[in-house]
């Protein structure tokens, strides 16, 4: 009877059970709200990294031809770039997937596959440029990964998502970088023995945590809702809760939130940023960020403060009083820094550009 390698049965049970858990996450994803790019971002990682686990079997990387290997390198190597796109779903609410993402993607993946099957091995002039441009991939998306996290990181007003969200990028850009030094150590990049299990044990810890964790936040506390037409409209926050609900230290703060904001207008303020506004009210950053978020209903800073901005713009174009003041003056009055930020969330709350939302309410009126 033969007898099995203790070391290979182990590598086999880590990959089954990293395996059962990326399907068990993909399913976590999907499970409520599937249309968010987030949700759909995370269920293709997820699945890339399956085919990841998969292609670097050890056995699989020093049997399997390399015309049979290319189609799982590619995706494989594509990870970073789906990565990429996660981290920016996660932490920006209102972002967008652009054709240029999905062009990224697809130019790693063919690198990528044409270096597994024609380049790798060869001694062809272009082996060493194409083959250094594969393994500069990784690195490259995880600094992308990383500054976007770090972007938008500290606007992010639900606590348990940002704790969440830092874990996931610092595990992800680490293991990246950790899986990058191992290739380039390898013969032939190649992973075996101690360096292949330690590879899978590393990252069935990390989906392991994001797993355990997700489970415990509730959906609400990770992703947004979907946007119904009648939410696209610019609105100021509401005014506080009672004080049943809120307790009196934190209504009195809303009190004094909501004075500076609709009273002294302090959202036109240049540079405006949570640290800032905190430091006015003599409050901790954390609290602030609890209160806009507990209190108002707010998760994202920005969404609070371009409320204020849009109501206020929104009250100038439809003012016939105003109908000739150009709309860059109406944007910067407003608190916006230039036309650009000021386009974008104006038809993203409204679904008019400024242009369109002058005429119509002129024409209504």
């Amino acid at each position: 009877m033969l007898a099995l390698d203790p070391l290979v049965l182990l590598d086999a049970a880590l990959r089954g059970t990293l395996l059962a858990l990326l399907l068990l996450l993909s399913a976590i994803l999907g499970r409520d709200r599937p249309q968010l790019l987030v949700v759909r971002s995370g269920i293709a990682l997820c699945l890339g990294l399956a085919v990841q686990v998969i292609s670097a079997t050890p056995w699989i990387e020093a049997t399997v031809p390399r015309l049979w290997q290319a189609p799982l390198v590619a995706i494989s190597v594509a990870n970073a770039v789906l990565f990429w796109v996660f981290v920016q779903a996660l932490f920006d609410d209102d972002y967008a997937l652009r054709p240029m993402h999905l062009l990224a993607w697809f130019a790693v993946a063919a690198l990528s596959a044409l270096n597994c099957a024609v380049v790798a091995g060869s001694a062809t002039i272009i082996a060493p440029v194409t083959m250094g441009m594969q393994r500069a991939i990784p690195l490259v998306f995880a600094i992308l990964a990383a500054l976007a996290a770090a972007r938008n990181w500290r606007t992010d007003l639900v606590e348990p998502r940002r704790r969440l969200r830092a874990f996931i990028v610092i595990a992800g850009s680490v293991y990246t970088v950790l899986l990058l030094i191992a290739r380039l150590s390898s013969p032939q990049g190649r992973l075996a023995g101690g360096t292949a299990m330690a590879d899978v044990l590393v990252l069935l810890l990390i989906i392991a945590v994001v797993t355990f964790r997700m489970l415990k936040l509730g959906h609400l506390d990770l992703f947004p809702l979907p946007a119904s037409p009648l939410q696209k409209q610019a609105t100021t926050p509401d005014l506080p809760p009672p004080v049943s609900e809120a307790g009196a230290g934190e209504a009195t703060l809303v009190l004094a939130l909501q004075k500076l904001m609709q009273d002294e207008r302090h959202y036109r303020s240049e540079d405006l940023t949570l640290a800032s506004l905190a430091g006015k009210m003599q409050i901790p950053e954390y609290r602030l960020r609890r209160l806009i978020n507990q209190q108002l209903g707010y998760r994202n800073f920005n969404a609070y403060i371009n409320a204020f901005r849009l109501d206020e713009a929104c009250a100038a174009l439809a003012d016939p009083a105003q109908q000739d003041v150009p709309v860059l003056t109406i944007a910067l009055t407003s608190g916006f820094q230039s036309i650009g930020p000021f386009n974008r969330a104006f038809k993203a709350a409204t679904g008019l550009t400024p242009t369109e939302y002058r005429k119509q309410n002129m024409a209504d009126s």
